[in-house]
């Protein structure tokens, strides 16, 4: 068996940053040839997602990232099996880094195509990136879905990395405070919709009758009764997860429309995401 020196495994350890017991391994397989040695760890990655293709990856991080103008945004979400690789250093890294080339660089319609892409000034591709990483930690991880937007945009991820938001408007205002109050307020109260018109009309119509029926059965002139029905809706809107009917969290006295016409802004919709549901 061909003797391998600790300088060896320790030089090949610091190019791949693999634990050290899995460069010794295919340097010997290797007969000591370096390059042989990372061939076989790339190899390995194969094994590796062969023998956890069937473990759920019910964990994971999601990143969020505007441009500094608003003119955009961008998030993704990378899922994985465990909390601590979610909540690990090399997660966090590989994903800011990914989330700011969806930004920054030519687009993807998909993981698959930007992860095939490479970072400024890098020999790899994110996808090989990924892969060193999944030999590392030896855990299943797949960047499952990717956003990119126009601004006026905030963007929100909840302190546990699980809930990310991207919220769309439309105004002159590109990079107001209130944007990203409002995606923190989607995070949190959990909108359906962005408008009225989004919910199914017949649930609405169903509402609306009922409401008719009961402000005639009160004794209302049939004059103000649609006037009435149409004031009362607003709270069933609200019910039913309608954004712009919402109170707004950072100050229940307004609804979110109201606060946001108040910078100029309008409501256009909205990206909810939660680790694992689609």
């Amino acid at each position: 068996m061909t003797e391998i020196s600790a300088a060896a495994v320790k030089a090949l350890r610091d190019k791949t940053d693999l634990p050290m017991m899995l460069v010794k391994k295919a340097l010997v397989e290797a007969g000591g040839d370096e390059a042989k040695a990372i061939d076989i760890l790339k190899r390995d990655v194969g094994k590796v997602k062969e023998k956890r293709a069937d473990n759920p990856t019910e964990e994971g991080r999601i990143f969020t990232l505007v441009a500094g103008d608003g003119s955009e945004a961008a998030m993704i979400e990378i899922q994985c099996e465990s909390p601590p690789v979610a909540t690990g250093q090399a997660v966090a890294e590989f994903g800011e880094k990914l989330v700011k080339h969806l930004l920054e660089g030519p687009g993807a319609l998909s993981p698959d195509e930007l992860m095939l892409q490479k970072p400024p000034g890098s020999a790899k591709t994110f996808a090989e990136m990924f892969d060193e990483m999944i030999n590392k930690i030896r855990e299943k991880m797949i960047v499952t879905r990717l956003a990119r937007v126009k601004g006026p945009v905030g963007a929100y991820v909840h302190h546990d990395h699980k809930t990310g938001v991207l919220f769309q408007a439309s105004g002159e205002k590109k990079t107001s405070p209130v944007l990203k109050d409002v995606a923190m307020h989607i995070a949190a109260l959990k909108p359906i919709v962005t408008y009225p018109e989004e919910l199914d009309p017949a649930i609405v119509e169903k509402e609306r009758e009922r409401l008719r029926e009961q402000a005639k059965k009160s004794g209302k002139p049939d004059n103000i009764i649609d006037k009435i029905v149409e004031g009362q809706l607003k709270t069933f809107y609200n019910d039913a997860g309608v954004l712009v009917f919402q109170p707004f969290a950072k100050d229940q006295a307004k609804l979110v429309s109201q606060v946001l016409a108040e910078q100029g802004l309008k409501a256009l919709k909205f990206t909810r995401w939660v680790i694992g549901r689609r």
